[in-house]
């Protein structure tokens, strides 16, 4: 049993000073205890850690490849999944183990104590499956493994290229069917620091007939989807449905509270009460989403609603949490011309906030900071810095 006395600490009751917490031999919070083993200090600044709700690993291996447009090209989006395909079809076992462990450590030194890991790179780089069809998968578990840092592992299901098109060659490392896909999920070994969640890449390459039949008997906790991120994919799902990506999806599924909806940066204002109302949550992407061109998540419009979100690194163009919502304010400080993106809250709120709508994404652990039972992880800052 070991006695931690924090400093400055910031709880869901507010901030106090010289806050002790009590935990057992595993790390985790108790009620109360007596006599402890140890007693330590802890200096500085100590707040609840973040959630990263959206990683795809491999993609730290390719910051600055996909910066240099060739002249006079329209570069967007869809120009930047050209770079995106090379690595992703070259990068081997060993090196997507040793890229994520890199990755993991630095997610870790900048405040992310549990990564959300949206994993697509399935097969061999010629698209054949590998002996073992979990193969990637494990050497992801490994990374987080050596780096220390907690995991959701999200196979993600990717079968289309496009609304009602079949896949692309570039694509060949991606696609599973959907027996092999259920394997890979049900492979996981979960533990108190290795949780899974049902995924889809987006509308465009999952048939909406799969993301209905799947999630409706889907068992766990969370649910997640990249969903309206860029205005072409709106336009083609316009074309292809009739309806826009969010509102297709709420006729395919029953949202509810284990729904993800990553970047939905292109969502309507009757799209952002949906999501509201039925408690599910965006993840917003701030660094990545700039980095791409995607847009501005509308966020003064979503907080009026009193809507979910969290945050990720997506591609790892940055790292620090404090930039995601830095990022995410001033751009919508440039739209909406006024000053304090975030309605009606503190910064400590908001913090709080993040933590627990993150817990909700990575499914599987306590929503609320310090709650008893839970593992003792916190962010401190030094305040000497």
């Amino acid at each position: 049993m070991k006695k931690w006395v924090f400093e400055k600490m910031l709880t869901v009751d507010g901030w106090k000073r010289n806050y002790p917490v009590i935990t057992d031999a595993g790390g985790r919070i108790m009620d109360s205890g007596n006599n402890p083993d140890e007693v330590e200090i802890v200096k500085g600044i100590s707040i609840p850690p973040f959630y990263n709700a959206h990683s795809h690993a491999f993609q730290y291996a390719m910051i600055g490849l996909a910066e240099k447009p060739a002249r006079n090209s329209n570069d967007s989006f869809w120009t930047w999944r050209e770079t995106m395909y090379k690595v992703a079809n070259r990068v081997s076992p060993d090196d997507v183990e040793a890229i994520a462990t890199m990755l993991y450590h630095d997610l870790l030194l900048n405040g992310y104590t549990h990564v959300a890991e949206f994993h697509y790179l399935h097969n061999s780089p010629d698209g054949t499956p590998y002996e073992d069809p979990a193969e990637i998968s494990k050497r992801i578990i490994s990374a987080v493994r050596t780096a220390g840092i907690k995991l959701t592992l999200i196979p993600i299901l990717y079968q289309n290229g496009g609304f009602g098109k079949p896949a692309n060659p570039e694509q060949r490392r991606f696609i599973l069917d959907t027996d092999s896909y259920l394997e890979i999920l049900n492979s996981i070994s979960l533990d108190h620091s290795i949780h899974s969640a049902l995924g889809f890449h987006s509308l465009r390459a999952v048939s909406g007939e799969t993301i209905s039949r799947l999630s409706e008997n889907y068992i766990g906790d969370a649910i997640h989807i990249h969903i309206s991120e860029q205005l072409k994919e709106v336009a083609d799902c316009l074309s292809f449905t009739g309806m826009r990506p969010i509102t297709y999806l709420s006729e395919l599924v029953n949202l509810d509270q284990r729904w993800n909806l990553v970047h939905a940066t292109h969502a309507s204002s009757g799209e952002l009460d949906l999501i509201a109302s039925n408690d599910s949550r965006v993840v917003i992407c701030p660094s990545t989403e700039g980095n791409l061109g995607d847009g501005i998540f509308p966020i003064e419009a979503y907080s009026s609603v009193k809507g979910e979100w969290c945050i990720g690194t997506d591609s790892h163009i940055g790292l620090c949490p404090f930039e995601e919502l830095r990022i995410l304010d001033y751009s919508n400080r440039m739209t909406s011309h006024r000053r304090l993106s975030f309605q009606d809250i503190s910064m400590d709120s908001l913090i709080l906030n993040i933590h627990s709508s993150g817990a909700e994404a990575v499914g599987s652990v306590p929503k609320k900071f310090l709650e008893e039972g839970s593992f003792l992880d916190v962010l401190v800052v030094d305040d000497t810095h």
